[in-house]
Order: structure tokens, then C-alpha cells, then sequence
């Protein structure tokens, strides 16, 4: 239903968490090169990502190959430096949810290539540090699926 866009994702058990959960919330999961792990099986089952089985995964390349790929979907950044909250927009299925690298963020030009009202944050308190990606990611795809009534779940 989603498209989640992790842009060169660097910490492997987050990634797994992502890939779980993107094979039980039934949606599309992207990763941008360079990662900051393997894919190869031994690897994957030590890092607990081996649920990709489950799940629909692909990598690119970069970020430009991955939105062609898809069609140039509908993109929204979640950043902290989003002055729009999440829960302030309504979500269409084939949406794409890009988020930045748990170490560094998205870089600079693609900051630049996505316009403010493309870019979301997750309310949190202030002066805290950013969320965990896994737990980031978690909170967007839900109230993206709960917005469509959670289609395809078991109820």
C-alpha cells in the first residue's frame, strides 16, 4: 500500500525491524545505497533481517533510480526539520515515506529537491534527540494504514 524509503541505512537490527515490520503491514520496503551492513544470508540472520523472506524488499542505487523505479510517487520527507506534522496530512496508497540515515540524516541536496510541505515530523518533546528510526518508521506506516482503515489486516 506504502512505499518506506530508508536512505543509506546504517544500523542493521533497525533495518531488520523495518523489514518486519514492512512484511506485517503489507508494504513496500526501499533501500538507497550505501548500506552500513551485508545482505548476505549469514549476515542478515545475525542481524536479525532475515524476515526479508516475508517481505517485499528492494536496493538502489540512489534516491533518483529508486523514485523512477517506482513511478515518481507522491514523496514525503520525515525530518525533524519538517514544520508540518504527520498527523496534519491525509496519506494515498502508492505514497512514498523517505526516511534519512540513523547517523546522519538525509543529506543536504536532498533536502534541497523536497519542498516544505513535503517535509514531516513526529511531534516529540522539545531539546530531545530524534526518535529511533525503527520506532519512526512504525509510527508513520500505522497512521498511514489507519487512515485507510487498516486494509488487508486481520481485524
Amino acid at each position: 500500500m506504502f512505499e518506506i524509503i530508508l536512505f543509506a541505512p546504517q544500523i542493521p537490527p533497525n533495518t531488520g525491524n523495518i523489514i518486519r515490520l514492512s512484511a506485517n503491514s503489507g508494504n513496500r520496503l526501499h533501500l538507497i545505497e550505501p548500506l552500513g551492513f551485508s545482505l548476505d544470508e549469514k549476515s542478515c540472520r545475525r542481524a536479525g533481517l532475515d524476515y526479508h523472506a516475508l517481505s517485499d524488499v528492494h536496493i538502489h542505487k540512489d534516491l533518483s533510480a529508486c523514485l523512477g523505479w517506482l513511478g515518481q510517487p507522491r514523496l514525503f520527507a520525515i525530518t525533524t526539520r519538517g514544520k508540518n506534522s504527520l498527523f496534519e496530512r491525509a496519506f494515498l496508497p502508492g505514497d512514498a515515506f523517505l526516511f534519512g540515515s540513523e547517523i546522519s540524516g538525509l543529506p543536504a541536496n536532498i533536502h534541497a529537491s523536497i519542498a516544505e510541505t513535503q517535509k514531516l515530523r513526529l511531534p516529540m518533546m522539545a531539546d530531545n534527540r530524534s526518535l529511533n528510526l525503527a520506532n519512526a518508521v512504525s509510527i508513520v506506516i500505522y497512521e498511514a494504514w489507519r487512515q485507510h482503515g487498516f486494509t488487508g489486516a486481520n481485524q
